[in-house]
């Protein structure tokens, strides 16, 4: 009897309401979902569809109004404020859009941040963020500022400082939505490479139909429900 996949995020019931003057507006309207460990799922829709609102709860940077968000076991909408930052400083990392680098550190510190957060000595961070920046191909370029390096690099240091802690679940916003074509593919390639081989739980948004090839689910979500999911081998 082969082991049953563990469930790394279980969201039940899920509501965000949003108080517009005298209107309610439903961001999200009970959605039901369960992702497993090591599983990678795309979540696509429309503009104002709700999921970058599903994303942000997801991550713990709102409240739900209602429902239910289970991550590694641990009731995240229970938690504090304090609690979330340090469940999200242990257990994930996060890509965005807009790589979000420092533009006054190097490329070896930009990628060394969450390790100097956690107050983790210069030395042992130093070296932590070269073996990062040699996983994602970027090792001679340590001392390069942001503004020195391509969008397709900047997205590779913005890779290696997602996965410096090693985290068992990955939240990524439009990852490629600023590269063209070929640097997506490679980005994309890139960290599933790296995700696969570390059975990381990846959960990405994205517009670009091609992203969803390389996940094993691809959610639609529509007026803040799930309206459609593929599985498996469609997506290919």
């Amino acid at each position: 009897m082969e082991d049953q996949p563990q469930e790394a995020i279980q969201i039940t019931g899920l509501t965000k309401q949003y108080n517009v003057g005298e209107n309610a507006v439903h961001a999200l309207a009970g959605v039901d979902l369960t992702i497993f460990q090591g599983e990678f799922v795309c979540i696509s829709g429309r503009s104002g569809s709700g999921k970058s609102t599903l994303l942000n709860l997801i991550a713990g940077l709102e409240q739900p109004t209602e429902g239910k968000i289970v991550m590694l076991g641990k009731h995240i909408e229970r938690m504090t404020e304090s609690q979330r930052i340090r469940f999200r400083r242990k257990n994930m990392g996060f890509v965005f859009q807009s790589y979000n680098l420092m533009p006054q550190y190097t490329t070896l510190e930009n990628v060394a941040l969450p390790l100097a957060i956690r107050g983790i000595p210069f030395k042992e961070r130093a070296k932590k963020a070269m073996e990062m920046l040699e996983l994602v191909g970027l090792s001679s370029h340590e001392k390069h500022k942001p503004t020195e390096l391509s969008g397709g690099q900047q997205q590779r240091v913005g890779i290696a400082r997602a996965i410096i802690t090693r985290p068992r679940i990955v939240l990524a916003d439009e990852p490629t939505g600023n590269l063209d074509s070929k640097t997506s593919a490679e980005v994309m390639d890139l960290l599933t490479s790296i995700f696969r081989k570390w059975n990381t739980t990846f959960l990405v948004v994205s517009h670009d139909k091609d992203v969803s090839h390389y996940t094993d689910r691809a959610i639609e979500v529509s007026d803040g429900r799930i309206c459609k999911i593929v599985e498996g081998d469609a997506l290919k």
